[in-house]
Formats: structure tokens, C-alpha cells, sequence
């Protein structure tokens, strides 16, 4: 049984030289049918029809001329362009209805019309003709013109777009490695050298895992994980038990794509405020689940969250402004909204809760997008989430709702 390929249509200008002889023999060829038939209604001899044709092939000959001459006009300035072009267009007119009425001249020798009369008898319809040509010569290379510059524009805008992705992606490894080096730094000052070497080896594993992907590129929320669960193994070489972590991911929302190492400063930013200012630590939560074709992203924790004053010792001035008013100046939470709003631009929600019984959520939803080669018509109905808990007890249950401040700076 013979397979039929796809067809791709192939947009007609994609050959600019192949569309216009397409175009010159279709309007000089129906031009030509035209008048044929306009003679044959009028009892016409059919002689009369190789003065027809010798007009169409002298129409099509001096509209050539006029191409070159057109081509080289069009890239001026406007009033260069249409003086010039009503002066060429004049002359191609002109002789035109001069070989015209030489023809049909030549052909009726004993008319009792002049040559003077033949010539303004057949000048109206060549210039109609040949203005009509040049209107559409030049309303084509205009659309086309435009048509390149919104191209070009969209490239550039593209260009713009990843550029400002991959300066925010790497906006994260200084912020990280800052943060990572100092432990490491701390660790050898207080000649604790077993684990500074551990962490140095955990950073460089992770270092690898971040460089194979592109700086605007996207992964799989399941690589995503594995990344993050190689950046908590650095952490915990830190905080060891005060760092509880729980992952609850359904497995059809692991086969999403997002931007590459978009969670990774959310859990930074959880480490920094939940599990280090308190001596119990906190526990982390990662989960993810389908809503409808939409993917929603949750990170939480268990710690002090911005419910009472003072509970959080690591805030510094700049942050809360001095007056107790959030305003992040770090590159964590501002981050992540900058890379949303480039990759997704309004379709995409970025809330922060503070649930009544303390923590600190975010959630994060993005259209549900998956790699070329996984089938996308039909989308599982959501299943229990699977749940894997690195360390300490079960999390408490995430509130669906609370006091949510939508795409506010709140941390750092």
C-alpha cells in the first residue's frame, strides 16, 4: 500500500525569480486571451490576431525593461522613486503605442486614420496596461519589503529574547556558587577538610549536570528534579537533618518541559529563610501535578514564613526595606518572574502564599508542554501523586488557598 508523504506547501515569493516570471507570463498571457477574444467577438479576421500577438510580446518585452530599471529605482528615497518611475513609465508608454500604431500601420496601409491618430488610439490602453504592470510591480516588492523587515524584526526580537534568557540563567551560577563557596570556605577554616572535599566534589557534579543544557534551553520537569535533588545533596552536606525534603511529582507532569534550572533558586531561597534561621530547620516540598493542559508547580516550606515580626533574623535592611515592607533585591523570586515572562509572557502564573499556619509557598503554573517525540493528544487523568520523602516525617497538607500575593517579591 503506497504511503502518501505530508505535504508542505511552499510559499509562493519563497523564489522570488520564479514568482515573477510566473507572474509575467500569467498577466501578459491572460492579456493576450483577453483581447483575442474581444477581437473574435468583434467578427475579426484572423490575421488581425498576429497583430495581437506581436503587441503582447512588445508589452511583455518592455516590461522586462522596465523590471531592471525598477529594481534599481525602488531602493531610493519616495521622491526619487515616483518622479523617476512616472518619467520611465511615460516613455514605455510612448513607445509602446509607437510600435503599436506601426503595426497595425504596416498592417492597414489604406486607412484613412494617421499615424498621429493610430498612436493616441492605442495609447489609453497601453497605458493602462503598462500602468497596471508597474502598480503591481512595485505593490509586490513593497509587501515583500515588509514582509522581510517583520521577519528580520521577529529574528531579532528572538535573538533579544534568548539573549536576556540566558543572561538571567547565568545571573544563577554566581549566585549559587557564591553561596556554596562560602560554606566550602567556612568548612576549611574550621579544618573540617573530609567534608569541604565532599562538597567540592558535589558542586562539580552538579556544575557538569547544569553546563550540558543551553542557557535558554528547556528540560523535562523529571530532569529538572535530578538536578535539584544534586543541588540539596551540596545543602545538606550543610544542614544535614535540619534539611527535609519531600518530592511529590505525578508522572505525567514529569514529562513536561520548563526552563532549565527554574526551581532550583526557589528551594535556595527556601534554605535560606525556612531552614537556616531556625535550629529545628524545616522541611522542603516539591510537587507537581496536571491541571487541565496546564502544569502547576508548588514549593514549600515549613518554616517561620512573614507572619510574625522578628521570626526572621537572616532579613536584612535591604530587603525589608527598613520599615518591614518586602522588597526583594536579591535574584531569587525576581528571577524566576523574569524568566517566565520571557518564555511564557502573560500565560503563566507566579503567586506567593504565607498559609495561617506558618511557611512560605510558591506556586508557579505554565502551559503543559511536552518533548516533539512524546504524543500529546490525550493527557493522562491524574494519578495519585507519588510521593518520596529524602528525610523526615510526612509534610503537612498543602492549604489550597490563604492570603496570596500574586507575583510579589517577598524574598530574596
Amino acid at each position: 500500500m503506497a504511503v502518501l508523504l505530508p505535504f508542505q506547501p511552499t510559499p509562493f515569493f519563497a523564489n522570488k525569480n520564479r514568482a515573477f516570471w510566473n507572474l509575467q507570463i500569467a498577466g501578459w498571457g491572460g492579456a493576450l486571451l483577453l483581447r483575442v477574444v474581444n477581437a473574435l467577438a468583434n467578427s475579426q479576421t484572423y490575421d488581425f490576431l498576429i497583430i495581437i500577438l506581436i503587441e503582447a510580446i512588445t508589452g511583455f518585452s518592455i516590461s522586462l525593461v522596465l523590471s531592471v530599471i525598477y529594481r534599481q529605482l525602488i531602493s531610493q528615497k519616495p521622491f526619487i522613486t515616483w518622479i523617476a518611475t512616472a518619467l520611465v513609465l511615460a516613455m514605455a508608454v510612448g513607445l509602446y503605442a509607437f510600435i503599436d500604431a506601426w503595426v497595425i500601420w504596416l498592417y492597414r496601409p489604406d486607412s484613412n486614420a494617421s499615424f498621429a491618430q493610430l498612436v493616441l488610439g492605442v495609447f489609453y490602453l497601453d497605458m493602462t496596461l503598462l500602468g497596471a504592470w508597474s502598480a503591481l510591480y512595485y505593490a509586490i516588492n513593497f509587501f515583500l519589503q515588509v514582509e522581510e523587515q517583520a521577519d528580520r524584526l521577529e529574528r531579532l526580537q528572538a535573538q533579544a529574547t534568548g539573549a536576556q534568557l540566558a543572561m538571567l540563567r547565568y545571573q544563577l551560577n554566581p549566585h549559587f556558587l557564591f553561596n556554596t563557596l562560602n560554606s566550602i570556605s567556612t568548612l576549611v577554616l574550621l579544618k573540617q577538610t573530609e567534608p569541604a572535599n565532599a562538597m567540592l566534589t558535589r558542586l562539580s557534579a552538579f556544575l557538569r549536570h547544569t553546563l550540558v543544557n543551553e542557557p535558554g534551553g528547556r528540560v523535562t520537569l523529571h530532569e529538572e528534579i535530578e538536578t535539584l535533588k544534586l543541588y540539596l545533596d551540596i545543602e545538606r552536606m550543610r544542614f544535614e537533618e535540619r534539611l527535609r525534603t519531600e518530592f511529590r511529582i505525578e508522572p505525567a507532569a514529569g514529562k513536561a518541559l520548563l526552563p532549565s534550572l527554574l526551581l532550583q533558586p526557589l528551594v535556595e531561597n527556601a534554605i535560606k529563610y525556612a531552614v537556616s534561621p531556625q535550629e529545628e530547620g524545616a522541611q522542603i516540598s516539591v510537587s507537581a501535578r496536571l491541571v487541565g493542559q496546564r502544569l502547576r508547580i508548588t514549593v514549600a516550606d515549613s518554616g517561620p514564613g512573614l507572619q510574625i515580626a522578628g521570626t526572621r533574623p537572616n532579613l536584612p535592611p535591604a530587603i525589608t526595606g527598613g520599615a518591614g515592607v518586602v522588597s526583594s533585591t536579591g535574584v531569587g523570586l525576581a528571577n524566576i518572574r523574569d524568566r517566565l515572562a520571557q518564555a511564557y509572557g502573560e500565560d503563566h502564573v507566579f503567586e506567593t502564599r504565607t498559609p495561617a499556619q506558618g511557611g512560605f509557598t510558591v506556586v508557579i503554573e505554565i502551559p503543559y508542554e511536552v518533548a516533539e517525540e512524546e504524543e500529546k493528544t490525550i493527557l493522562p487523568k491524574p494519578q495519585a501523586a507519588a510521593t518520596v520523602v529524602t528525610s523526615g516525617g510526612a509534610h503537612p497538607t498543602l492549604p489550597a488557598d490563604g492570603p496570596a500575593q500574586r507575583e510579589l517579591g517577598l524574598r530574596a
